[in-house]
């Protein structure tokens, strides 16, 4: 599912042509999209609106070649419907807009403000005396926010216990690393420090992953935060730790190379 992911994002990043597309920040949450869309998420195809769905909300709006795959993937967005990315009159613009019809749970692209609204969807479903999970998935450079702490606090407030925070740890943003615009030290123990269960995953490492957001809780009444270790750009050499695709406009022959590189990865079933 995500080999097919990976290569459906690239197709969208072509067809956006002069407009460009934020390929690399895309590519380095594929495998964590394809693990909580493809085996984890309680998700009814045909019923996206569906009450006791699992909630799934990309903060970190500029990662949607990653999330719009996924939502096809899932049978909530048809297949054919990527080819109409960013064209106009188009419901997949460039940063997510709340459609719900679609599976898209929010409008996000003001890098901070996904975790307080997760904290709002997971303090509903505790009143309302339901059994879903809200996912928020950030980004570490999105980490910057003093929002994102004030969150923090109020998830384990609220012992928020149903809502799962997942950090694309890639190691740069817009501006260049992340480590030298503003250093975030150890993020698990500054989780942990917030009242979180907080612990580290190899972000493309499918099973890994499957493993983290399936085992029970060690620390029942905490909201649980995964750093993924990912790389920006993953899947396609001259992307990879290359922040000039964090929002590049990607040509015929770039992505002819890129497919290249990715001809031997097994797509199994489903269309690409």
């Amino acid at each position: 599912m995500a080999n097919r992911m990976r290569r459906n994002a690239l197709r969208m990043a072509l067809g956006a042509g002069s407009l460009g597309a934020h390929v690399a920040p895309g590519l380095s949450i594929i495998e964590i999209c394809a693990v909580l869309y493809g085996a984890v998420m309680k998700l009814r195809p045909g019923e996206p609106q569906w009450e006791d769905r699992d909630r799934f909300l990309l903060s970190k709006g500029h990662g949607v070649l990653g999330y719009y795959t996924a939502l096809a993937e899932a049978g909530l967005l048809p297949m054919e419907e990527l080819d109409t990315f960013e064209a106009p009159e188009s419901a997949l613009t460039g940063q997510p807009g709340m459609c719900l019809e679609k599976g898209i749970e929010l409008s996000s692209g003001s890098l901070g403000l996904g975790l307080a609204v997760g904290i709002g969807v997971a303090l509903a479903a505790k009143k309302r005396k339901r059994t879903y999970t809200t996912y928020v998935l950030m980004g570490d450079g999105e980490c910057n926010e003093g929002t994102v702490w004030e969150s923090a606090m109020a998830a384990s407030h609220f012992r928020l216990d149903n809502l799962v925070a997942v950090i694309d740890s890639n190691g740069l943003q817009s501006d260049g690393p992340c480590e030298a615009i503003m250093s975030m030290g150890n993020q698990v123990a500054k989780w942990t420090s917030f009242g979180w269960e907080a612990t580290e995953a190899p972000g493309h490492d499918v099973a890994s992953l499957y493993e983290i957001f399936t085992l029970p809780r060690r620390e029942p009444g905490k909201p649980l935060v995964v750093v993924a270790s990912t790389v920006k750009g993953k899947g396609i050499s001259f992307m990879e730790n290359n922040n000039n695709w964090h929002h590049s406009r990607l040509t015929q022959a770039q992505y002819d190379a890129a497919m290249t590189e990715l001809a031997d990865l097994p797509i199994g079933g489903g269309s690409c």
